[in-house]
């Protein structure tokens, strides 16, 4: 995909800062507030930028705890990784779920609270799906890095 210079700086800025004021956006990029906001819609409408979201800081509600889950399923059977993903997706303690080759069929990523929450989930989810062998927990001792853009957009003018 072929992305023109200024909406790739456009979208490098909302990146760091969604929250400004198409004004604000316009000037940095240096277009006109209309044009610049022309822009950003046609983002919007051709999928590019899919939401618009706030980043609420889990330490701040309590959810100090990180796990990374790594799931093994009995089987490569499609209707129990199905069945396996509905439940996750049903589940609000998991904020990540990713189907991977390897050793694991899926890592997810769970915050709670502390680990009496994590063993509810574990008891309410993990344990209750059909297929699921076996699972391993991961403890986040702390963050390092936490980055939702993407990078290398200079790559697509």
């Amino acid at each position: 995909m072929k992305l023109h210079p200024i909406d790739i700086r456009i979208l490098t800025e909302l990146q760091q800062d969604a929250d400004q004021t198409n004004l604000s956006l316009a000037e940095k990029v240096g277009l006109s507030a209309p044009a610049c906001l022309k822009r950003v819609h046609k983002l919007k409408a051709e999928g590019i930028i899919e939401r618009v979201v706030a980043v609420v800081s889990a330490q701040a509600l309590g959810r100090r705890l990180n796990m990374v889950v790594e799931v093994e399923m009995t089987s490569d059977d499609l209707m129990l990784a199905n069945q396996f993903i509905a439940a996750i997706n049903q589940s609000p303690e998991v904020k990540q779920c990713y189907k991977v080759t390897g050793s694991v069929d899926f890592v997810l990523i769970v915050n709670v609270s502390d680990i009496f929450e994590y063993e509810a989930f574990c008891q309410r989810v993990i344990y209750a799906q059909q297929g699921m062998k076996k699972f391993t927990t991961l403890i986040s001792l702390r963050c390092t890095k936490f980055d939702l853009s993407q990078g290398g957009l200079s790559s697509l003018s």
